[in-house]
């Protein structure tokens, strides 16, 4: 077996060095993943403890996901106890699930039992009932409490994503006490930045960052150097709002609370960038109507993903074909219009794509509302109507040229700039709409914008055209 350390080069790194696996594009390296292949081949679990159980746990993600299928579980029963499982919520949700689906409910319990809670329910949550209630009857009774307690809230909800370990301490407690209780008591987090002040009943009264303890004597009551909670999270709150309320007030992490106030976890930052990522590729997805869709996915799952989408878009291309049919003489009379056509419904839905792409995102993140949004509708009008104006006689020139006819250049001028100023105002009003019916922007939107503009760059350009050939 090659020594790895002659074919990886090594990088320093904070008490200790690390394989560099990556390559200059950001890829996990040909000749690492080769070699993990052999040693799963061989069995050689000594290469694999001491050149992949030391890895993160997102290399480790990079990694499973990088190696063949077959490799995936081969590599978690090989490294056995060194393997970490925190690496499975680095991958994607079918791996996840093609991994966990052949460990028994006796080894997953095993293995959760050393992880955080929020990375213990985001592996169980995707379990079926069942298995679940018997890896959690094999868990300690208060890591099996605050579990499930976590696991009752709403999926995608604050409460699905915090930590239930945390560091509470009374208010009557002296500086010195709340030291000395972080450094004997063995069941606090690994890592933590505040304190939160508790009541008798967990209600929360206020926290303390670890600088403000560190300078303060030991004889100092905590309920003097306590500061109000910023900005507690409720645990049913959606974990997109959560994240927009770390990105406005610069949090680290954040308290999360029932509906009485009580303390019940504690979101940190590392989560809320995960939330953040996930948020931004789910708009983007349901944008393009490709839905959960993931990389990992079979032919068969992603094909059924996309499917109903390109139903509901050949619902709406039938209706433009509709629109198109009711100037059929018009077409025969002038062959030209049948050829300068899919440019005004081109231009109009690639127009409307970009209002809306930015309008969905404006939503998302909570920078437009009904305060600004009339002023971001003229703004977006505006943009059509100068757009339209520039590339509708940019068309109508080359237009002109090219069948030497300055009518139809006038025409399809005209059509371009009564298309692109509806894109514009289809792609901002139509998600406005939307969200205020209580429906998803990101979802809908394309679909309708796509019907509006192409409906009305065929009527305009074929109206048109009937109107002045017709009467002429």
């Amino acid at each position: 077996m090659t020594n790895i350390g002659d074919d990886i080069r090594l990088r320093a790194a904070p008490d200790d060095r690390q394989a560099d696996i990556y390559g200059e594009d950001g890829s996990i390296r040909s000749d690492f993943l080769a070699m993990v292949g052999a040693a799963i081949a061989d069995r050689d679990v000594l290469f694999l403890r001491q050149s992949v159980a030391r890895l993160h746990e997102s290399e480790m993600g990079d990694l499973i996901e990088s190696i063949q299928p077959e490799q995936r579980y081969a590599l978690v029963r090989l490294l056995g106890d060194d393997f970490d499982m925190t690496a499975l919520t680095e991958v994607d949700e079918t791996i996840r699930l093609q991994i966990v689906e052949q460990m028994s409910n006796a080894q997953i319990a095993a293995a959760i039992g050393d992880l955080d809670s929020d990375d213990a329910v985001y592996i169980l949550e995707d379990l079926d009932h069942a298995d679940r209630e018997e890896i959690l009857a094999q868990l300690p009774f208060t890591e099996r409490v605050r579990l499930r307690r976590a696991l009752d809230y709403p999926e995608s909800s604050a409460g699905r994503r915090m930590q239930t370990e945390f560091v509470a301490v009374p208010p009557f407690w002296t500086v010195g006490q709340t030291i000395d209780y972080m450094r004997d008591e063995e069941g606090l987090p690994e890592t933590f930045t505040q304190i939160f002040v508790i009541d008798p009943t967990f209600k929360l009264l206020g926290t303390i960052d670890l600088d403000r303890i560190l300078r303060a004597k030991r004889q100092v009551k905590i309920e003097t150097i306590m500061r109000d909670t910023n900005h507690p999270i409720p645990a049913e709150m959606d974990q997109e709002e959560a994240a927009q309320v770390f990105e406005q007030y610069d949090l680290l992490s954040a308290a999360v609370v029932d509906e009485n106030g009580r303390l019940v976890g504690v979101l940190t930052i590392d989560d809320v960038v995960d939330v953040i990522q996930e948020e931004a590729e789910e708009d983007l997805m349901r944008l393009g109507g490709v839905g959960d869709e993931e990389l990992s996915d079979s032919v068969r799952e992603t094909s059924r993903s996309r499917v109903p989408w390109l139903l509901i878009n050949l619902v709406t291309a039938f209706l433009s074909a509709s629109v198109i049919s009711m100037f059929e003489a018009t077409i025969e009379e002038v062959v030209a219009l049948a050829i300068l056509m899919p440019i005004v419904a081109g231009m109009g839905g690639n127009a409307g794509s970009q209002t809306m792409t930015v309008t969905v995102r404006a939503l998302a993140t909570r920078n437009l509302d009904i305060h600004n949004a009339w002023r971001v509708a003229r703004r977006e009008a505006g943009v059509g109507l100068i757009n339209g104006m520039l590339i509708g006689t940019l068309v109508g020139t080359v237009a002109g040229f090219w069948f030497q006819d300055y009518h139809i250049g006038g025409l399809i001028a005209t059509a371009m700039m009564i298309n692109m100023f509806a894109a514009a105002m289809a792609g901002i009003l139509i998600p406005l709409l939307l969200d205020r019916a209580g429906a998803d922007p990101a979802v809908s939107s394309a679909v309708f914008v796509t019907a509006i503009t192409d409906t009305t760059g065929f009527f305009s350009f074929l109206g048109l055209a009937t109107w002045w050939f017709m009467s002429g």
